[in-house]
């Protein structure tokens, strides 16, 4: 069995911490207007990929957001906290809160925030959110969905 030691962890050192957190910055920079183009300009989506791309994209920058916050979790840590974090945004659309609702009613509240309650859209953001945490485990080298313990054979 070997164990990675404290030097040679990626999560110890601060260049690939930098490395990761400008990489992740750059997803979202990128995933937000895409997903923005993907609800605003006429793109002739059949209505299912326009309706669910749109909450697949929110989700995918979601995830790469709280991975630009927090570059030291594991993919498997990120994705629970996005996931927690979509359902208390879906699910706080059932409670009305006459602030949150007049901001819901903006281009910057629908875009964030939504403005309909949907199991269907819980169903996209957690199928976004579990492709972004496979994403980032096949782009982070060195990283898992967790902490592993590596058997060597001798």
């Amino acid at each position: 069995m070997t164990w990675p030691t404290k030097a040679s962890h990626p999560n110890r050192d601060p260049g690939f911490l930098m490395r990761r957190s400008l990489t992740t910055l750059a997803i979202v920079l990128v995933t937000i207007p895409i997903g923005i183009g993907w609800r605003m300009l006429p793109l002739g989506l059949p209505w299912f990929f326009y309706k669910y791309g749109g909450s697949f994209l929110w989700a995918v920058a979601l995830y790469w957001f709280i991975a630009t916050l927090l570059p030291k979790l594991y993919p498997i840590a990120l994705a629970t906290i996005s996931a927690l974090a979509a359902l208390i945004i879906e699910f706080s659309r059932l409670v009305p809160e006459p602030a949150i609702d007049a901001f819901r009613l903006t281009l910057a509240g629908q875009l964030i925030l939504g403005r309909f309650f949907s199991f269907k859209n819980i169903a996209a953001y957690l199928l976004a959110i579990a492709f972004s945490a496979v994403l980032d485990r096949y782009l982070s080298p060195g990283r898992s969905f967790g902490k592993t313990v590596r058997l060597s054979v001798p």
